[in-house]
C-alpha cells in the first residue's frame, strides 16, 4: 500500500472523498467545508462509525511543545512512540509533527513497525489528536471528516490554558491531505466528547458539551441537535460528567465506552480515588442502567475497576488512572497499565472477556497519563469506507 500521503492525494481509491463522486457531498472541492446539514451521501445519511469497525490507519501526533510538557516532554515522547509501535502491528499509522520535529519524531517512531509508522508535517501544538482532529463519518461508498472546531477545550484565561491554533487547524489540514471533505460542526467539541456505538447512538457528558466554554448561549436540545446533525446520530445519551475539574471538562471517553450496541464499560475509580470522580461514576451509572439506545435496547453495563491511587503515588493529581481510556485498532485493544499489578490483571481481564476476537495490549503510559489523557485521547482513527450499495 502507498502510504506517502502525496502521492495518496492521487489515489482513486480508499483513502476518501476523491475515492468517490463529488456529487455524492456536494459541490465544494474535497477540503472545502460543507455545513453540518450536507452529512450526508447519495447512499444515505452519513453516520459516525463505531471505533470497532475497520480501520485504514490511525492517526497520532507528536507532542510539540516544552512550555506544555515541562520536563516531562522526552518521556511522553517516549510513550507516543511506544503506542505507535503497539498500533502498527494491527494497522498503519500515520504521525503529524511540526515541520522542525519531523526528523526526530521518524527517528523515534521508525524502527520496528510492522505497518509501518508515516510521519508527516502538519504543526500541531499538542498530542491530543482524539480531541483535534477529525471525527470520520461514513456511509456506503462515502466518507467525510467532521471538525469540531476545537477551541483549546475553553480554557482560555484559565490555569489550564495552553497554546493550540496549530491543533485547531490540524484537522482541515489532514483532510485536505487526504482528500477527506470536510464538514465544519454546528457545535465547538472535542472527539473525546463523543462516543458512539455505531448504530445511531452517542453517549456524552453534559459538562463537557452544554458548557459556556464551547457553546455560549446554546442549550442542551440544541447542542443535541447540532450533534446529531453532524454525526448522523439518532439518539444521544446524556449523562452529566463534571466541569471545571480537569481540562476536558470530563470526557465521555474516560468515562464510559460502547463495547458494542447495547453494552458500555463503564470506568469505577478505584480505591484513594477523589470523592468527586466516585460521584461523577455513581451519576453515569444510574444514566446509564435507566437509559435505552436508539434501536430501543436497554445498555448491559460492564464496569472496569480502576487502580489504587494509593499504589500509584507520586504521579500527580492530574493523572489520568482510567483503563476506559483504551483503543480499539483492527483486531486488537491497546490499553494502559499503571503499575498496580492486581488491577492491570483485572483490567486486561476485563477487556478480554469484552473483546474476545481481539488482542489486548497493555502499555505504560505514565507520560500520557501525567497530563490527563490517555491512549484513547492521544490516537484518532481512519475508518474505512464502507461497500457502495
Amino acid at each position: 500500500m502507498d502510504m506517502n500521503p502525496r502521492t495518496s492525494r492521487r489515489r482513486m481509491l480508499q483513502f476518501g472523498a476523491a475515492a468517490l463522486p463529488l456529487a455524492a457531498l456536494g459541490s465544494a472541492l474535497p477540503w472545502q467545508a460543507q455545513p453540518a446539514s450536507a452529512a450526508q451521501s447519495g447512499s444515505g445519511t452519513l453516520r459516525m462509525p463505531a471505533e470497532t469497525d475497520r480501520h485504514i490507519r490511525t492517526y497520532m501526533a507528536w507532542p510539540a511543545l516544552s512550555s506544555v510538557w515541562g520536563d516531562g516532554l522526552a518521556a511522553v515522547r517516549r510513550d507516543i512512540a511506544e503506542v505507535a509501535h503497539a498500533i502498527s502491528r494491527y494497522e498503519p499509522v500515520v504521525v503529524l509533527a511540526r515541520p522542525g520535529q519531523v526528523a526526530d519524531a521518524r527517528y523515534a517512531c521508525g524502527p520496528g513497525a510492522y505497518h509501518g509508522i508515516q510521519v508527516i508535517d502538519i504543526p500541531n501544538d499538542d498530542l491530543w489528536i482524539r480531541d483535534f482532529g477529525p471525527t470520520f463519518v461514513v456511509a456506503p461508498g462515502a466518507i467525510a471528516g467532521v471538525d469540531t472546531n476545537f477551541n483549546g477545550w475553553g480554557k482560555a484565561g484559565t490555569s489550564y490554558a495552553q497554546p493550540f491554533a496549530d491543533d485547531a487547524a490540524a484537522a482541515r489540514t489532514l483532510l485536505a491531505e487526504y482528500e477527506v471533505n470536510r464538514i465544519r460542526a454546528g457545535f465547538v467539541g472535542e472527539g473525546g466528547s463523543l462516543e458512539t456505538d455505531g448504530e445511531g447512538t452517542l453517549l456524552a457528558t453534559v459538562s463537557s458539551m452544554v458548557n459556556a466554554n464551547r457553546n455560549p448561549g446554546m442549550s442542551q436540545a440544541q447542542v443535541e441537535q447540532a450533534m446529531k446533525a453532524a454525526l448522523g446520530i439518532d439518539k444521544v445519551i446524556w449523562v452529566p460528567g463534571l466541569a471545571g475539574q480537569d481540562i476536558t471538562d470530563c470526557h465521555i471517553d474516560c468515562l464510559a465506552r460502547f463495547v458494542a450496541p447495547g453494552r458500555v464499560i463503564l470506568d469505577r475509580p478505584g480505591p484513594g480515588a477523589d470523592k468527586k470522580w466516585v460521584a461523577v461514576y455513581e451519576e453515569t451509572a444510574r444514566a446509564l442502567r435507566s437509559a435505552t439506545d436508539a434501536q430501543g435496547r436497554r445498555l448491559a453495563v460492564t464496569e472496569l475497576p480502576g487502580p489504587d491511587r494509593r499504589e500509584i503515588r507520586g504521579r500527580g493529581e492530574e493523572f489520568l488512572s482510567s483503563y476506559t481510556n483504551y483503543y480499539t485498532a483492527n483486531g486488537a485493544v491497546i490499553a494502559p497499565q499503571f503499575g498496580d499489578a492486581y488491577a492491570d490483571g483485572v483490567a486486561y481481564a476485563i477487556l478480554r472477556d469484552a473483546y474476545p476476537s481481539y488482542r489486548v495490549e497493555q502499555l505504560p503510559i505514565d507520560g500520557i497519563a501525567s497530563g490527563g489523557g490517555g491512549i484513547h485521547c492521544a490516537t484518532q482513527s481512519h475508518p474505512a469506507v464502507p461497500p457502495a450499495l
